[in-house]
């Protein structure tokens, strides 16, 4: 099977999961789609994510492509203004994870694959995080991934984090996407890394096939990183 079909699959049960917990929590979750006040600003996602999103982004019809380039062409000069050396395939790896890690929480600019109704261009291929966002990552085995939920999200005072139907099998699933985050870095690069990032209007512009091991001579840390 495709490694990004089974990444896809992947991602798949985690929408299951966050169905789950609005189908619990309806009268208590803002979460739906169409909302887009997390798809603002700029946040770092994986190249595996990257990759994916690239994929569905690809099969959209050149009219609908042609505007999203051209903000993601405008959000890549942006950054270039701040990291003169911010070039293609723009893994932000190469920099001090205090550079890309922290970006400005006022930047309201939104996702360029955001549609005029505010629905998302690629939404069965958008990144981990955004299937995540609003919820705490809780696993089953009360271990914390992330006590964090959006602020739209149970607003009378109960917190999510006791709630334990929210929890659910986070370690088993990121393991699952570090494996296959692994197989991807080995097959694109000739070798496993366990970290390579971008943003998501810069993904837009990678010419993925092209990539190669040429591609990571900058990024600190050798191939554990």
């Amino acid at each position: 099977m495709d490694l990004l079909v089974r990444y896809r699959l992947l991602l798949e049960s985690i929408d299951a999961w966050f169905a789950g917990a609005q189908a619990l929590y309806s009268d208590r979750m803002a979460c739906a789609r169409g909302c887009t006040g997390c798809c603002r600003g700029l946040f770092d996602i994986t190249l595996l994510d990257g990759a994916l999103l690239k994929s569905g982004f690809d099969r959209l019809p050149a009219a609908l492509r042609s505007p999203v380039l051209k903000k993601a062409e405008a959000r890549l000069a942006e950054l270039q203004g701040r990291w003169p050396e911010f070039a293609h395939p723009y893994l932000l790896n190469a920099m001090a994870d205090e550079e890309w890690t922290e970006m400005p929480e006022e930047d309201e600019t939104p996702c360029p694959l955001l549609d005029g109704d505010g629905s998302c261009l690629i939404y069965a291929f958008r990144p981990m995080t955004c299937r995540l966002h609003g919820l705490p990552n809780i696993d089953g085995s009360g271990e914390s991934f992330s006590d964090l939920w959006c602020t739209r999200n149970f607003t009378g005072g109960e917190s999510p984090l006791t709630l334990t139907p929210l929890r659910w099998e986070f370690r088993r699933a990121f393991e699952e996407e570090m494996a296959l985050f692994g197989e991807f870095t080995a097959r694109r690069f000739g070798q496993r890394r366990r970290e390579l990032d971008t943003f998501i209007p810069t993904a837009l512009l990678i010419d993925f096939p092209s990539l190669t091991a040429a591609d990571l001579p900058l990024l600190p840390g050798g191939i554990s990183r």
